[in-house]
């Protein structure tokens, strides 16, 4: 053997293959997975938030055709309009935002109710039993007008929420 470095066994240098594009490293895929699972917990929270207002909706009526026929059993307008405003204040809360809503009582609660129907019915109509009822030993009024004027304002509850909860 000599030490001449011509004479050596020497191969050319072979740089190793480009770096490939595919498959992506595991970092990739988690980012990947992350955002998949981001866009799906996205979807399935305003899926959720949708069905429980248009169940709220359905929930709501149901429970006012219950009042309905309870009503003609037993004939108590004081009882029905505390019934009324309470199952108008849940529909409401469960739509809006509870800061906005639960608090109000009085001619802003009646002046909150007409915001959504876009006139004055419950303000300056039969709505006003909800306020004056409740306080008096034989309320005057025409109930089956608030019975239908309520079935009217939960129709008319937004489908999308306009700050509603989730």
């Amino acid at each position: 053997m000599s030490n001449d470095p011509l004479q050596l066994p020497l191969r050319d240098i072979h740089l190793p293959d480009s770096v490939s594009w595919w498959p992506p490293a595991p970092g990739w895929w988690t980012v990947l997975a992350l955002i998949i699972a981001a866009v799906g917990l996205g979807l399935w929270l305003r899926r959720r938030r949708i069905q429980k207002q248009r169940s709220a909706k359905l929930l709501s009526l149901r429970h006012l055709q219950a009042m309905r026929n309870a009503f003609a059993e037993h004939g108590d307008c004081q009882r029905l309009t505390q019934e009324l405003s309470a199952l108008l204040r849940r529909a409401t809360i469960s739509v809006y935002d509870r800061e906005d809503t639960a608090s109000l009582t009085g001619e802003a609660w009646l002046k909150f109710l007409d915001k959504n129907l876009g006139d004055r019915r419950f303000s300056q109509g039969p709505g006003r039993l909800l306020m004056e009822a409740p306080y008096q030993r034989r309320p005057s009024g025409d109930v089956s007008d608030l019975l239908r004027l309520c079935e009217v304002w939960i129709r008319s509850l937004p489908d999308k929420p306009a700050g509603g909860r989730a």
